[in-house]
């Protein structure tokens, strides 16, 4: 978002419509609304517009100020790092359940700000209502009684918000921005992740799994380039989400998935590559994004590996001399193995860089990051990477270079049947982002996958795809 428009905030404690009444002025569904309580937790940003006048929302997650626990606690972190770049705070109650002694709370420490402080006095839904609203004059002077959900008196209360906002500036030369969703299991490192990235404490970082549940946006301008990350939240099997709010929680991270260019694919190197690894990796895959393997926790897995060298190293000295004797037959002395090599951070990651091709097989067009986003090593590269991935989703070869790049390619290499051989006469590219090549064959049904893999192959070697999937159409050249 642009620093110089309003940002209005919107506050409040759990579970009184803060994220509806943030979806209906921004015009989304951006924040997840459920009536299951704490559902918002990191603070999310979107862009709004009342009569020419542009400006910022923010929905915070439910405060409840002086909580020790972990996640409340972050939450009402990150309140105060929305409140404290505000413009106007909108302070939201549910006018039916009345006036509550948090409620009360909330608006005193908003009027310490010094900010303007607005009352939306949510679920009035009709005119008889109206009333239900007077007891909350006694936090502000300027209450609105409203209904987020169906939209009733909305309009006087942005009124009221935006009269001293500016009309929405010309629209700028928009921005070739980089969309990047971090998606993964749970608790294996996004938000961490993103927070490296940014250089910020965006996301609210916990050992519980599935801390994230909103999508969490960030956008970083670095080297003449324009980063959008997604945060999304964990994503589980169907079979492991219970809660109403875990499901659209894994709904929406799908869906951001689907809006980016780029995935970068979060798993926990100290673990290894599991099933529920491989099935992200899939979506991925199916929705056609470019993709970076991004190995995290790699100190933790050179911690355990050298731990292991050390071990299998300091055999104990009681079984060599147990075997001394044996030793001085020939046999046993052929049966005797050589000293283990030294421990090697390099090693260990080609190693695991080759296991983790064998798991991903069908992603190995994907370059493989082993990095740790708790201490930062290895996360400063990820930016360059990005940058040629984006470059080659974009990437358009001109029809003249494919087909003198396909008269050089011996198609005969491709595997198809012998009696009815592939011949390609012509390739064009049909569009990017990501690349979709036409060709023109003598096949009226779709091409064997191995041949169509050969072709992709030989296009990788040629053109710098890296990152990216490529997909073909496939045309049968009319006779004359």
């Amino acid at each position: 978002m642009s620093q110089s428009l309003p940002i209005v905030v919107i506050l409040g404690r759990p579970n009184v419509g803060k994220s509806r009444l943030f979806n209906r002025l921004t015009g989304t569904r951006r924040s997840i609304v459920t009536d299951e309580p704490g559902i918002t937790r990191d603070r999310i940003h979107g862009a709004a517009n009342w009569q020419g006048r542009a400006f910022e929302v923010v929905d915070t997650g439910g405060i409840v100020p002086d909580e020790q626990a972990a996640i409340p606690r972050e939450v009402m972190r990150q309140a105060k790092v929305a409140i404290d770049s505000a413009t106007v705070l909108v302070l939201v109650v549910d006018a039916r359940t009345g006036l509550l002694p948090l409620d009360a709370e909330l608006a005193r420490l908003a009027r310490t700000t010094g900010r303007p402080l607005v009352i939306a006095a949510n679920k009035v839904d009709t005119l008889t209502q109206e009333p239900l609203a007077a007891p909350f004059f006694a936090l502000a002077d300027d209450v609105f009684g409203i209904s987020a959900e169906h939209g009733t008196g909305i309009d006087a209360l942005l009124d009221f918000i935006t009269r001293d906002f500016s009309d929405a500036p010309p629209e700028a030369a928009a921005h070739e921005d980089v969309h990047v969703a971090i998606i993964g299991r749970p608790n294996v490192g996004k938000s961490t992740l993103l927070n490296q990235l940014t250089g910020t404490d965006r996301s609210i970082v916990s050992p519980e799994p599935g801390t994230t549940r909103d999508a969490v946006d960030a956008i970083v301008d670095r080297g003449g380039h324009r980063y959008h990350f997604v945060d999304t939240a964990g994503i589980r099997r169907k079979s492991k989400t219970k809660m109403i709010a875990e499901k659209m929680s894994v709904m929406m991270a799908r869906r951001h998935l689907e809006q980016a260019d780029i995935a970068l694919l979060v798993a926990d190197a100290s673990i290894g590559v599991t099933a529920g690894d491989m099935t992200i990796a899939g979506y991925a895959q199916q929705s056609g994004r470019s993709v970076i393997l991004v190995l995290n926790k790699w100190d933790l897995a050179v911690e355990a590996a050298r731990a292991k060298a050390a071990e299998v190293k300091a055999t104990p000295e009681k079984k060599a001399a147990r075997n001394k004797s044996a030793r001085k037959s020939s046999y046993a002395r052929a049966a005797v193995k050589p000293p283990a090599p030294a421990f090697s951070p390099e090693t260990l990651a080609t190693e695991y860089e080759a296991l983790v091709r064998s798991r991903f097989k069908f992603l190995d067009y994907a370059p493989v990051v082993f990095l740790s986003a708790l201490t930062g090593q290895r996360v400063e590269p990820i930016f360059d990477l990005m940058d040629r991935v984006a470059a080659a989703r974009r990437r358009r070869i001109s029809t003249g270079e494919l087909n003198r790049w396909l008269k050089e390619t011996d198609l005969d290499r491709g595997t198809s049947p012998s009696a009815h051989r592939v011949k390609i006469y012509y390739i064009t590219q049909a569009s990017t982002a990501p690349p979709v090549f036409v060709i023109f064959t003598n096949q009226s049904k779709r091409l064997h996958f191995s041949f169509e893999r050969f072709l992709e192959n030989r296009l990788r070697e040629s053109f710098d795809f890296l990152g990216t999937p490529i997909r073909f159409l496939q045309r049968v050249k009319e006779r004359r």
